[in-house]
């Protein structure tokens, strides 16, 4: 059974909710991304640069996709120092980008559109002021993946920059070739005092920077499933930039979770209800503007896919 579902390709012209984890290593894992992403956003505003606004493949039934193993890579097998073919042969993917994958199945976050992988619970992380999602965890076995979808200029890439800032700005923090190009390993602390090691990747697309946090196995064992898997979950993810003018390293604006069936209901209904479902229903609407990350707190969704997503609550 393949982990992935695909779709049609289509074209484009709070409260705080504890996480019940199946064991205390995914707790900590996830603990452990959440603390990551704190240092990294600590990094980057230490050195954020001009603020000059930027001008800035078939058909396949969920549950039927091809079998894991048996796929072209999605990622070089090996660690690379460059990630030169992103967009060509890799991911994470540009929405306008033809090579990429059919996403009509994939789970719509305004920023970004997530592929599904059997047994993941999600966690999202939005604004205790304004209810603005700012991201989301993915939980996977003993492992955790957090993403975050940043602006970035025409021209250059960011992930060099906010890498050089964050082993600038933390001691223990060092450099490695990985899958995705090069990455930093920070270790940070967790409830308890516990010391966890992460991961953290950036990839740069056509006016944007997809961040990944690791966490878990999938921070150490760089041969195990579960790396291979949430490797593989974050080079199908599909990046949505949006035309709104936005500054480097504001963070893409995103909304709630939508399903794919929510997606459909919705453009069916859009004529006469103008974005409503067919029950009346608003489906959530993409924020304009830059994205400010104040206050979080942490908010569950339920995603209507079986056993492809746990469901939270």
């Amino acid at each position: 059974m393949g982990l992935f579902g695909f779709g049609r390709k289509k074209h484009r012209k709070d409260d705080d909710v504890d996480v019940d984890n199946d064991n205390e290593d995914a707790k900590e894992t996830t603990d452990a991304a959440d603390d990551a992403a704190t240092d990294a956003k600590d990094a980057d505003t230490k050195n954020t640069g001009a603020k000059d606004t930027d001008a800035k493949h078939t058909d396949a039934k969920a549950g039927k996709a091809e079998d894991d193993e048996a796929r072209e890579p999605a990622f070089p097998e090996e660690p690379v120092e460059s990630y030169d073919e992103r967009g060509e042969l890799y991911g994470p993917w540009d929405i306008d980008e033809e090579n990429g994958p059919d996403y009509d199945e994939y789970l719509d976050m305004g920023a970004y559109y997530l592929p599904f992988l059997k047994g993941i619970e999600l966690r999202v992380k939005a604004s205790r002021s304004s209810g603005q999602i700012l991201g989301c965890t993915i939980s996977y076995k003993s492992s955790s993946l957090e993403v975050e979808a940043f602006a970035a200029p025409k021209t250059l890439g960011l992930w060099d920059d906010m890498r050089d800032d964050l082993l600038a700005s933390k001691g223990d923090a060092s450099e490695h070739a990985g899958v995705f190009g090069m990455e930093v390993r920070l270790p940070v602390k967790v409830k308890g005092g516990k010391s966890v090691t992460t991961r953290i990747v950036g990839v740069d697309g056509p006016r944007w920077m997809l961040r990944g946090i690791f966490s878990g196995r999938a921070a150490t064992q760089p041969k195990s499933p579960e790396t291979k898997a949430l490797d593989r979950f974050f080079s199908q993810i599909v990046v949505d930039r949006g035309e709104e003018p936005l500054a480097p390293r504001d963070l893409i604006a995103m909304h709630a979770p939508v399903s794919p069936e929510q997606r459909r209901k919705a453009d069916e209904a859009a004529e006469e209800a103008d974005g409503d479902d067919k029950n009346g229903n608003e489906i959530p609407k993409r924020v304009k503007g830059p994205f400010v990350a104040d206050q979080q707190t942490e908010v569950q969704t339920t995603i209507s896919r079986g056993p492809m997503f746990s469901e939270l609550r």
